[in-house]
């Protein structure tokens, strides 16, 4: 067995040092050059390992070209989610599958980006940029409060909400975010597709691209998540994306309301 040791320092300087290299040499291109000459997979593995999976550097390394993309996602945003959640990806993985539901680029961004909302978006709310979240916590007994009775055998992460105070009109905002596990086999699917639920038709997951459905359009929001997120009754909305990604709104109650209620 193979063990380097690196300092933290030289690491970080040896990958800024290839990207900026293979940026300007590359050509993206199935036959790109920087597949021969550089460092093989086992020490780039070491050398994050060592980084402690460091999502900005991941995606700076991503950027240098293709082969480096793939490893990326193939290789590095994996380890970065079994880090950074481990408890969940063993879930996850836990029915035989190698992989998650829209790869594990997008799982990975899913952990730690709140995509916020823009003006004529998919929530009708001001605008709120999108933003890296230190820590978040992601829940599967919170999931079962996202989904009706006859789905909740169905496995469902969600995180705490992302708490966005005095938005104006909008009051106190709460973004949520979230992953089913398996969702091409889940009751929801199943459920939304029996429904003919339609698809938003401009809005695209922020996490992977794939198509959305409006689980409030297709009246499948259970009266429990408003409990659970600490939210007032009509005004929660989340959408589900063809690999199972949530990403939600929903507008607080005050603190004290929301400490009355806990104790009824």
């Amino acid at each position: 067995m193979l063990v380097v040791s690196l300092p933290l320092s030289w690491s970080r300087i040896w990958v800024r040092k290839m990207i900026l290299t293979k940026q300007y040499r590359c050509v993206h291109s199935p036959s790109c050059a920087c597949t021969k000459g550089h460092l093989s997979e086992e020490i780039i593995f070491l050398v994050f390992n060592h980084l402690n999976w460091n999502p900005k550097l991941i995606a700076a390394l991503s950027c240098a070209c293709k082969w480096f993309d793939d490893l990326a996602k193939r290789v590095l945003w994996k380890e970065f989610c079994k880090t950074r959640a481990p408890k969940m990806m063993l879930d996850m993985q836990s029915s035989g599958s190698h992989s998650v539901d829209g790869n594990w680029r997008a799982l990975g961004k899913l952990l730690i980006y709140c995509s916020g909302s823009r003006k004529d978006g998919l929530f009708s709310s001001s605008h709120i940029p999108g933003h890296f979240v230190y820590r978040t916590r992601f829940s599967r007994t919170s999931g079962k409060s996202f989904l009706l009775p006859q789905c909740r055998t169905d496995v469902l992460y969600v995180s705490d909400p992302c708490e966005h105070l005095d938005q104006g009109d909008d009051g106190d905002v709460g973004f949520f975010r979230g992953i089913f596990k398996s969702f091409a086999t889940s009751k929801v699917r199943k459920l939304l597709i029996n429904r003919s639920a339609p698809l938003h038709p401009t809005e695209i997951c922020p996490y992977c691209k794939a198509k959305l459905w409006n689980m409030l359009a297709a009246k499948m929001i259970p009266s429990s998540a408003s409990c659970r997120l600490g939210a007032y009754d009509d005004c929660i909305e989340y959408y589900v994306c063809l690999n199972g990604h949530v990403l939600g709104i929903s507008t607080l109650l005050p603190l004290s309301d929301t400490d009355e209620a806990s104790e009824e």
